[in-house]
Order: structure tokens, then sequence, then C-alpha cells
């Protein structure tokens, strides 16, 4: 795919295709409009000279001195300076007034006076007026013949007024030259616009051709689709405007993708919908669904001070969560290696100091039984657990608790014979001994701190209970307490606490089992873990 930065030889840009298209269009629209222009400016044009004419004859025709005069022995003499009087006022081209027989009166060539007149008289006779186009003396005119009525409403004379078609042409021109003057302005104004629209739509398309845009579309929109990290796209209104395969697979959406829809109704956890229609920055932010853990980051889109939508992108940390967690174990029993070895210099030295104060007895006596407790503790735990990640994790575990003067008691019938994946384990006991620990140290004021770990079958499932000397839960806050960000720590918040029973119950979730929450009033917490042991 080239740079969109210019148009291919041979190949139109989208802006002079629209350029030519705007102009093509204006240009009709203007050739349409100066045409209908046109014709009814003739129409009018007409219409007005036979008005004219029409008006003219009628009252001519209604002059009583016309009536007396062609009652007169010399009807010319007084007919034709008034009717040349008329005709110069009102510029028409020619009053006729002539006798019934069609003898002109009175003509604007006085040498054609007492000739006949030429044109038709027949329905001017008849007692009506009518107006037609006619070729006469000079030339195609628009004219009209009125009768002129004596006593006994006996036609005793005619009129005809008329215009010449040379006049009424000459003021057709006249309106012509406004009307096309009018047409180029219009058609100038609109090809003006055009250039301007074209040249706006160059700018932002970069001179690319409607083929190039459409191959960058679809270019971009496979890019968006193909890449491993979840992108969605929300407008300023929370709906979805794109949603690549990577969301849709993290977000465990439809195929067919959410269509537009507002991202609360995509059956989303509340949490995670508020994250992605925050108006605020929100950076890697960590969400725990049923089957995965998510790191959200959301970021507005702004176009001055006006807010256009969010950029979201989901990336996946089931697997990495996973990893922490492994890794949080084997730091563990370092941490308890470190503590064993801690102590065992301790007792080393006591048992040197027995010797050195002659007491070798005592000092046998001090060892042996150390020893035979942790070595208890490791064969009960190596010979019922036979996965090493797990008796590693109960065995740091262990120390850890010892370390803090938490007594870490696991039950004679545990056995893990690994049924279950050895990571979610990790991440179901790990978590539910970090926080009994917790609960038992917390409540030491109040009853010895003891924790107890119990892992058997029962009816083709795998019971994981963890029972605490702690004050306990309240029963109101189950509901909520495996829900990212719960809990009772002061340091709470999604980098810190209140993320453990967060995975607790997305990993039950995924193997199909529940978790059950007992106990309260300062008489401790018990969690149990049912897991089917067909689930791996």
């Amino acid at each position: 795919m080239r740079r969109p930065g210019w148009a291919a030889p041979g190949r139109w840009s989208l802006a002079r295709q629209l350029l030519a298209l705007q102009a093509a269009i204006v240009a009709l629209l203007v050739a349409v409009g100066a045409t209908l222009a046109y014709l009814d400016a003739r129409r009018a044009t007409d219409e007005r000279a036979a008005h004219t004419v029409t008006a003219l004859a009628e009252s001519i025709a209604d002059a009583p001195d016309v009536r007396a005069a062609v009652a007169a022995p010399s009807p010319s003499r007084i007919l034709q300076p008034y009717a040349e009087r008329i005709r110069h006022d009102t510029g028409v081209d020619f009053i006729t007034i002539m006798s019934p027989e069609g003898i002109r009166y009175t003509h604007p060539n006085p040498a054609r006076i007492g000739g006949r007149f030429v044109g038709n008289t027949a329905r001017a006779l008849a007692g009506h007026e009518f107006t037609e186009t006619y070729t006469g003396t000079l030339g195609p005119s628009v004219r009209t013949v009125v009768p002129v009525f004596g006593d006994g409403h006996r036609v005793v004379a005619l009129v005809a007024v008329g215009i010449t078609i040379r006049a009424i042409s000459a003021e057709l021109r006249r309106r012509l030259l406004a009307l096309v003057g009018i047409a180029a302005m219009v058609l100038a104004i609109g090809i003006g616009g055009s250039w301007l629209v074209a040249a706006r739509l160059r700018r932002q398309t970069r001179g690319a051709a409607p083929g190039e845009l459409r191959g960058m579309f679809e270019y971009y929109e496979a890019i968006l689709h193909a890449v491993r990290e979840g992108l969605v796209l929300l407008d300023r209104g929370g709906g979805v405007v794109l949603c690549n395969d990577a969301a849709r697979e993290l977000l465990d959406l439809p195929p067919d993708g959410p269509g537009g829809r507002h991202v609360g109704e995509l059956g989303l956890p509340e949490e995670l919908v508020a994250s992605m229609t925050s108006p605020e920055p929100r950076a890697d932010e960590i969400h725990v669904g049923d089957t995965r853990v998510l790191v959200v980051s959301t970021s507005p889109v702004r176009s001055g001070d006006r807010a256009m939508g969010n950029v979201v992108t989901l990336r996946d940390h089931t697997e990495l969560q996973g990893l922490t967690g492994e890794l949080d174990t084997v730091r563990g029993f370092a941490e308890s290696l470190r503590s064993q070895a801690h102590e065992a210099a301790n007792r080393l030295h006591t048992v040197v100091s027995l010797v050195e104060l002659g007491r070798p007895e005592q000092a046998v006596e001090f060892a042996t039984a150390d020893l035979a407790a942790a070595q208890r503790l490791t064969d009960r735990v190596v010979g019922s657990v036979r996965e090493p990640v797990l008796a590693a994790l109960l065995l740091g575990k262990s120390a850890e608790a010892t370390e803090r003067g938490v007594e870490l008691e696991i039950a004679e019938d545990t056995a893990i014979d690994g049924v279950v994946e050895p990571r979610d384990l990790v991440t179901i006991l790990g978590n539910l001994i970090d926080n009994a620990v917790d609960a038992a140290v917390e409540n030491a004021g109040v009853r010895p701190p003891r924790v107890r770990v119990s892992v058997r079958r029962e009816e083709g499932r795998l019971v994981l209970r963890v029972a605490d000397s702690g004050p306990g839960v309240d029963p109101a806050d189950v509901p909520e307490m495996f829900r990212r960000g719960w809990t009772t720590k002061s340091s709470g918040g999604p980098v810190g606490h209140g993320l453990g029973l967060a995975l607790v119950g997305r990993a039950v979730r995924r193997h199909g089992g529940t978790v059950e929450v007992a106990g309260g009033g300062g008489e401790g917490a018990v969690f149990t873990v049912r897991l089917p042991v067909e689930a791996r």
C-alpha cells in the first residue's frame, strides 16, 4: 500500500471528480433555469404586448371623438393626428382606424392612408374583438382589432393596434441580457463553491482517488482486526464503533460483533463498562473475568474541547497472572528457606553452646526433636501431595506462617494427586492461605493464630477447605468479596490488595466449581472450594 499523499498518474482524485461532477450539475441546473426563464420571459413579453394593444384598441374604440370623427366628411383629417399622438405616447408601432370595409383612415405612413387594411376583420365586423399575429405592411406583428359601435350597436368603424415582432424581440433581448448576466453569476458562484469544497476535500484526502481510499480503508481495517491486542472504539455516547477480532474473543462476544450497540448492553461487568466509558484516561487497570484476567487502558479522544469518544485497548494477562502466582509461590518457598536457614542457624548455635557447656545429651535431644518435627511435616506434605509445585507451596506457606507466629495445620487426610491443573490449585490455595494467615494475625489478640488446610475427595469432587482463627466475615460481604478490588485491608486497590479472591473466583468458575464462605462473629472464616475432578 503506497503512501496516500499523491494521486496516481492518469487517475482523477476524489476532489477532482467531485469538482467535475458538481460543476456539471451546476451548469446543467443553470442551463435549465436559464431556458425556463427565457421561455417565461418570452411568454410574459408576448402577453404584455397583447395586453397593451388590446387595452389601447378598446380605449380608442370607446372614445366619443372617434365615433364622431368617423361620421365626419373627412375622418382622416381628424383621426390621423389623434392616432399618431397616441402612438408616440404609448410606444406601439401602429394605430389604424378604418372603415367597416377596411379603408384606412390612419396609418404611421401617411402614404398608405386610403388603402385597404392588410389583415383579418371578419370577427370584428361581427362585433367581437380579437388578437392575432399577422404579417402586414410593417412586417409580422401582434395586433388587436376592435369594433367601433355607433347607434343601434352598429359597427361604424374598426380600430387595429399592433406591436411588431421586431419590437417585441428587442424588448426580449433586453430581458435576456439581464438573464444571461444572472445565469453567468450563478454559474460562477456555483463553480467557485464547488472548487472550495473540492479544495477542502483534497486537503483532507491528500489527493487520493476513490479506489485508493477504499483500498486504504480495507487495508487499515484488516490491520485493526489482525492485531493481537483487543481494540474497541467507542463514540461519545458509549456506542461501539469498532471492535476487532481480538477484543471480541477477550470479551466473549459473538462473532458478528456488538453491531453498534451501547457497551453497557454487551453483558460486561459494571467495573469494566465504567472503565471503558470513563471520561478520564485510565492505564493498565486489571479486570478479572470469569475466564480471563484483562489489563484495560482507556484513552479519551477529543477534538478541541469536544469529546469524540474513547479508545480502549485490552490485553490478556491470564497466563501472566498464573505465572506470577507460581513466581510468588517460588518466592515464598525461597523466603521460607531463608527463614528456616535463620532458625537452623539459631538452633545450631544453641546446640554448640550446649556442647560447650558440657551438656551433650541435652544438645542431642534438642537437635533431634526439632529435626523430627520438621521432618514429620515434610513427610506428611510430600507423602500426600504428589505435585511438587503444590508441595513446595504448602511447605513454603507453613514456614512463612510459622515465622509470622501462626500455626499452619495441614489435615491428616489431605491428598492431592494431580486431578486439577496445578497452576489453578496454586492460585486457589495460595491466595486462600495468605488471606487466612493475615486474618489470623489480625485476630491474634483474641484467639491463638491458627490456620487449618484440608484437601480431599468427596463424591467425585476435590474439596479444598481453609479455615482460620480470624474475626470471620460479614455474610453481607460474601457476594462482593470475589470481585476485583474488594478487601478489608487498609492498603487496598487495584494494584495492591483486592485481587487474590477475584483470582480464586475466576479459577473456580473456569473449572465449573463452587466456593462457600462460612464463619462470622469472631469465630473465624471457613472457605470451601469444590472442583469437579473431571475438569482438567
